[in-house]
C-alpha cells in the first residue's frame, strides 16, 4: 500500500513533470521523502521560495509546459506569492504545492496555518486543498490542466502534512490533452476580406508566438501580406528584429514617435496577446474601449477577448494556427511596402546611441558588444528594470531565440531565470542580465548553479539606484531624490563567493576584452558592470528629464 506522498510524485511523472524547485519544509517531509532515490523528477533545492518561483515561471517559459514548485505553509508560502502573481500576468502555467497543517488543526489558528483558497484566489486560476489521499490523481489533475487552458496561469494544491501519510489506492491518472479552441472556416474567411480592405494593417504578436515551433506562421502571414509586426513587452524574439517588416517593440512607455505612427493603421491583428495597458502604451493602440480602427484579436480565452475592447473579430483561438489559416487564405497583398517602411523606419530610430558618461558606463555600450561576442542561440533571461531596454534594442533577435523576462514587471526573474535556463539547456550559453536591485532580491540563488554544476553567466548592471523608480521620480519630482539610492556590495566578489568567475567593467576599462574573457570562462560567471545612473534609460537622461520639467 503506498503513501499518498507516493502517489503524488507518481502522478507528477504522469503529468510530465521532471523537474521540481522547492524550498524544504516541514510541512511536506512526506513528499521530500518520495521523492528521495528517484531519478525522474530532478529536486532543486533554492534558497527562496520567492527564488525558486522565479525559476519555475522561467522553466515555464522555455519548456511551454507546467512549471513545477514546491513550498512550505505559512511564511514559504507567502514568499512563493510573487511566482504566483508573476504567472498570472505573464500567462505562463504554474503548479505550486503547498503543504498545509495537519487537518484536525485546520480552522483553530494553528501553527502557520492560511486559507489558501482565500489568500490566493484572487490571482490563481485554481486552488485546491486535498484532504482525501484518494482524491490526489484527479486534484493533480485538475491543477495541472487549469494552468495550462484558455489563458495559462498559476495552480495551487494544499496538502495537509497528516494526508500526505495516509495510504492510497487511487489509481494514477494520465495526463489529459489541453483544449485549444479553433478559429473556424467562416472567422478566417472574415479576417481575409477585412485583410483585403486594409492599405495599412498592423499585427501586434505576443507570448502566444513564444513556443519557438507558432513563429513560422507569423513570419509566414507578415511576409505574404505585407505586414508590419510590431511585438509586445518582453517578447522581442518572436519576429525577425532585422526584417524590414519588424515594427518595433511596444514595451513601457516607448517614445511617441514610435506609437503614434503605429496608431495610423486602418486594421490591428492582436496576435497572442491580451492587449494589456504596456502594449497599447495606456489603451491607446488599439484604444479602449471603443478602437480607432477594425481590431481582430486572437488569444484562446474568449473570456479575454471582450474584457477590455469590442473587436471587430474576436477569435478564441490559438494564435499560429489563426495566422497560417489566414496566411493561406488571404487574397493577393496589395502594395504595403511604403507603410512598412514608414513603422521600420520609427522602430529603427529609436535605437540608443551609447554616450561617454561622467558617472559610469553607457550600458549600451556592453548590451552591444555581448551582442556582437554571444553566440547566436545564446539564451537570453532579463529582470525588470530600465537597463533591459539596451538589451532589447542591440540583441540581434531573429525570430529563432529563446528569451525570458518578466512581462509582469516583478524584480528577481533574472539570475533565477538564467540558472533554470542553464538547468534546461546544459549546453548552451545563458546570459542572465540583472540589475543590481533585482541581483540582491534573489542573487542567492547562485548557490543553485553551483549545487548543480549550471553555468550561466550574469551581467549586473550596478548603478547604485533603482533605476525605473528614480525615472519616475525625476519625471515627477525633479531632483527630489528619496528612497532610490543603493549602497551596493562588490558585485564581482560576491560572485566569487559563489565560485562563479569573477570580472568587471568600468570607464577606461576594454570592454570588447573583458566581454571575450567572460563568455570564454568555464562554468558559471557573474560580469559586474558599473553603470551611469545619468543614462538612466535607454531613451532618456536624468538631464533631460530634469531640463523637460523646466521648461
Amino acid at each position: 500500500m503506498a503513501r499518498a506522498a507516493d502517489l503524488l510524485v507518481d502522478c507528477l511523472k504522469a503529468q510530465g513533470a521532471d523537474r521540481l524547485f522547492c524550498v524544504p519544509g516541514e510541512s511536506y517531509l512526506a513528499l521530500l521523502d518520495a521523492l528521495h532515490g528517484q531519478n525522474a523528477i530532478d529536486v532543486v533545492v533554492c534558497r527562496h521560495e520567492g527564488g525558486a518561483g522565479m525559476a519555475a515561471v522561467a522553466d515555464a517559459k522555455l519548456t511551454g509546459k507546467p512549471g513545477l514548485m514546491a513550498c512550505s505553509r505559512g511564511p514559504g508560502a507567502m514568499n512563493a506569492a510573487i511566482a504566483l502573481h508573476l504567472a498570472e500576468q505573464d500567462a505562463v502555467p504554474l503548479v505550486v504545492l503547498i503543504g498545509q497543517v495537519a487537518r484536525h488543526e485546520r480552522g483553530r489558528g494553528a501553527f502557520q496555518e492560511m486559507d489558501y483558497a482565500r489568500v490566493f484566489g484572487s490571482f490563481a486560476k485554481h486552488v485546491e486543498e486535498v484532504t482525501d489521499a484518494n482524491r490526489l490523481p484527479e486534484a493533480l489533475a485538475r491543477a495541472w490542466l487549469a494552468a495550462q487552458s484558455g489563458t495559462p496561469g498559476p495552480a495551487v494544491l494544499a496538502l495537509p502534512e497528516d494526508m500526505l501519510t495516509d495510504e492510497a489506492t487511487a489509481p494514477v491518472l494520465a495526463a489529459a490533452p489541453v483544449p485549444v479552441p479553433g478559429p473556424s472556416a467562416k472567422v478566417i474567411a472574415r479576417a481575409a476580406e477585412m485583410l483585403s480592405r486594409a492599405e495599412r494593417p498592423l499585427i501586434i504578436a505576443g507570448g502566444g508566438f513564444a513556443p519557438l515551433e507558432r513563429r513560422a506562421a507569423l513570419k509566414a502571414l507578415a511576409e505574404a501580406q505585407g505586414i508590419p509586426v510590431a511585438t509586445t513587452f518582453k517578447h522581442q524574439e518572436v519576429f525577425d528584429n532585422s526584417s524590414p517588416l519588424h515594427a518595433g517593440n511596444l514595451g513601457f512607455k516607448v517614445p511617441p514617435a514610435l506609437w503614434k505612427t503605429l496608431a495610423e493603421a486602418d486594421l490591428i491583428l492582436a496576435l497572442g496577446t491580451r492587449l494589456g495597458d504596456v502594449p497599447t502604451q495606456g489603451y491607446r493602440i488599439p484604444r479602449a474601449p471603443e478602437p480607432a480602427q477594425p481590431l481582430i484579436h486572437v488569444w484562446p480565452d474568449p473570456a479575454v477577448l471582450t474584457r477590455l475592447y469590442r473587436p471587430a473579430l474576436a477569435v478564441p483561438a490559438e494564435p499560429s494556427a489563426f495566422a497560417a489559416a489566414l496566411a493561406g487564405a488571404a487574397p493577393k497583398a496589395p502594395d504595403r511596402s511604403a507603410w512598412a517602411a514608414r513603422c521600420n523606419a520609427a522602430a529603427r530610430a529609436l535605437k540608443p546611441a551609447p554616450q561617454p558618461r561622467d558617472d559610469g558606463l553607457d550600458f549600451g555600450l556592453v548590451a552591444a558588444e555581448l551582442a556582437c561576442q554571444a553566440p547566436r542561440d545564446t539564451i537570453v533571461t532579463t529582470d525588470a528594470g530600465n537597463f533591459s531596454g539596451w538589451v532589447h534594442q542591440y540583441w540581434p533577435w531573429d525570430g529563432t531565440q529563446l528569451a525570458v523576462g518578466a512581462v509582469g514587471g516583478a524584480m528577481g526573474l533574472g539570475i533565477p531565470g538564467a540558472v533554470a535556463a542553464a538547468l534546461r539547456f546544459p549546453g548552451r550559453c545563458v546570459l542572465g542580465f540583472a540589475g543590481d536591485g533585482g541581483a540582491m532580491m534573489t542573487g542567492a540563488e547562485l548557490a543553485v548553479a553551483r549545487a548543480k554544476g549550471a553555468a550561466p553567466r550574469i551581467v549586473i548592471a550596478d548603478n547604485g539606484t533603482y533605476g525605473t523608480i528614480r525615472l519616475h521620480q525625476e519625471r515627477d519630482y525633479p531632483e527630489r531624490i528619496s528612497g532610490t539610492d543603493l549602497a551596493n556590495p562588490d558585485f564581482a566578489a560576491w560572485g566569487a563567493s559563489f565560485g562563479a568567475g569573477a570580472f568587471r567593467l568600468a570607464p577606461g576599462d576594454d570592454i570588447a576584452a573583458t566581454v571575450q574573457a567572460f563568455l570564454a570562462h568555464e562554468g558559471a560567471a557573474v560580469l559586474a558592470v558599473k553603470t551611469s545612473a545619468e543614462a538612466i534609460s535607454a531613451y532618456v537622461t536624468v538631464t533631460q528629464l530634469r531640463e523637460r520639467n523646466r521648461s
